[in-house]
């Protein structure tokens, strides 16, 4: 098996697993319970929001731990607009953005919020101008990824950032969840980041919403203590050092695993710019994790299913999304409605090897040869 769908899903490093189970079976105890055990896990958790506020360049009691990356743009997107309610009903999105982003605002929409999607431009990234035309004095919050997980755009959240400036009463959230542990990224600005460590070789079920000192939400779960007043729930103390782990991996590796996986982009869109029929939808300055691709005359749904056939996974669209639909984010970028419904996603790690992108590469030419 080759697996080159990394933006959806990596997996766990060993030294992660092995922090997990450690803090597991040693710090087992509820950090909220007032015993030696409990606060021997409290006291774990409190190293650890330290050590992970020190990495990232904030402050501990920023950090809100919550089950994923889409609990933590569920509870910034619900929470600010619910909290900001009375200045004002007006949200500013992207055509981008990950289902637990859309799939809030389409709830908030249906509660009387008031939902305007900012123009892309053809190299994937929001038009400025038009962002500054849609705000409004009851604008309360705007909403971006900094990385797109169909296309790789990089956003230019320090520009949206010093534009809402003058918008003293819109908050900015950043879905950072294809940037964080890939590329450098600044929370400077932002009101809340989401984000989650198996996008970085870490566990599922854990994710982080920061949420800037001063900034206040509407928790989406209420009772039960915490380590914050935002998120209720018993703190997962194991979780959390496990989250510690791989992010702390992650920087350390940066640099390396992302110049070992800009070679291997290159190398791929290199040949496929020799092949026919295909249309490469990332810009040239994307991540180089993500690479979109159409092949005319074959849907993205087939595309899978050929490579799945002869033991290759790639993804069509963001793993969230819904099944035999155009890429919206594809769309937004080429206008045509075939072309997006053609998209694929390939995503490559520093575990992919030259040898497995070889076969790929084989198997895509065959497929063309075959189908077309």
């Amino acid at each position: 098996m080759i697996y080159l769908d990394y933006t959806a899903d990596t997996p766990v490093d060993e030294r992660v697993l092995q922090k997990f189970t450690e803090t597991a079976r040693e710090q087992f105890a509820n950090p909220n319970s007032a015993h030696s055990e409990g606060r021997a896990s409290k006291a774990v958790i409190d190293n650890v929001l330290s050590d992970i506020a020190k990495l990232l360049g904030i402050q501990p009691n920023e950090l809100i731990f919550t089950s994923g990356a889409s609990e933590a743009n569920n509870l910034a997107v619900k929470g600010l607009a619910v909290t900001n309610r009375r200045k004002g009903k007006h949200i500013i999105s992207t055509f981008l953005e990950h289902s637990s982003v859309s799939g809030a605002l389409t709830f908030l929409q249906e509660q009387g919020y008031e939902i305007d999607l900012v123009n892309i431009l053809p190299d994937g990234k929001i038009d400025l101008d038009n962002l500054r035309s849609l705000l409004r004095p009851d604008t309360i919050l705007c909403a971006v990824c900094a990385v797109d997980s169909e296309l790789g755009t990089i956003q230019p959240t320090a520009a949206i950032a010093e534009i809402l400036k003058d918008h003293p009463d819109c908050r900015l959230h950043i879905d950072a969840t294809q940037a964080i542990g890939k590329i450098p990224f600044s929370f400077a600005g932002a009101d809340t980041v989401s984000f989650a460590p198996h996008k970085f070789y870490g566990l599922k079920g854990c994710g982080v919403l920061y949420k800037r000192d001063g900034c206040v939400l509407e928790p989406l779960i209420h009772g039960g203590a915490s380590t914050t007043i935002y998120r209720s729930g018993t703190p997962d103390t194991a979780a959390i050092a496990a989250l510690s782990t791989a992010l702390g991996i992650a920087a350390s590796e940066q640099q390396k695993r992302y110049d070992y996986v800009k070679t291997l982009n290159e190398r791929v869109r290199a040949e496929l710019m020799k092949m026919p029929k295909i249309r490469i939808n990332s810009p040239a300055d994307a991540v180089p994790h993500i690479l979109n691709i159409s092949v005319s005359g074959i849907k993205g749904e087939q595309m899978r299913e050929f490579m799945d056939e002869r033991g290759i996974c790639i993804s069509v669209k963001s793993a969230c999304s819904v099944p035999n639909t155009p890429s919206r984010p594809v769309f937004a970028v080429s206008h045509d409605r075939k072309n997006a419904l053609s998209s694929w996603r390939l995503s490559l790690s520093h575990l992919t090897t030259k040898y497995e992108l070889e076969v790929f590469l084989e198997a895509l030419e065959h497929i063309i040869r075959e189908k077309l």
